[in-house]
């Protein structure tokens, strides 16, 4: 299938990833034909799962911009709150926000967009344990599997991937 060639992914990684938040996304997309670029705090660092399973860096954040890519996959597990510790993180997915490119946040993805302004009257989900930072940074929470508002694609956890995986391949179209 190529449902999505010619588009570009950053899958954002961090120490303390959830598994399948960063996996599934990354083959499905690949399998899409989209071209998956592994985005981290530094370029070729391996960061370690909630698991222990390794992913490895393709780019530093700092190293590339929000035109180098179509949608930007944000993963959960811990690894969001160790992504806001870095300005370069931020500032990409800020970036992409203002550029209304597509942003995918499952489980405590959207954390991280929690210190951007891209929630801001938006309809979004999480895992329901970060609910009032996702309400304090101004969005509606609602608990389905998959919510879609504009370019902002949220879900709650790892049983929600195939409708986010969906949802964020119908944004690509």
């Amino acid at each position: 299938m190529s449902e999505a060639k010619g588009k570009r992914a950053a899958i954002l990684v961090e120490q303390q990833y959830q598994e399948m938040e960063v996996w599934y996304p990354l083959y499905r997309l690949k399998e899409a034909g989209c071209q998956v670029t592994v985005v981290g705090p530094e370029a070729g660092k391996t960061y370690a799962s909630k698991l222990g399973y390794p992913v490895k860096s393709d780019k530093a954040a700092e190293e590339v911009r929000a035109d180098d890519f179509d949608v930007v996959v944000i993963p959960g597990g811990f690894a969001p709150d160790f992504m806001r510790r870095a300005p370069a993180m931020i500032k990409l997915v800020a970036d992409m926000a203002e550029k209304g490119k597509i942003l995918a946040a499952i489980c405590h993805g959207p954390w991280v967009l929690c210190s951007t302004r891209a929630l801001k009257g938006k309809k979004a989900t999480c895992f329901f344990a970060i609910k009032d930072d996702v309400v304090n940074a101004g969005a509606s929470y609602v608990d389905e599997e998959v919510c879609r508002d504009g370019n902002l694609i949220t879900s709650r956890k790892p049983d929600d991937l195939p409708a986010f995986m969906q949802t964020v391949l119908a944004a690509l179209r």
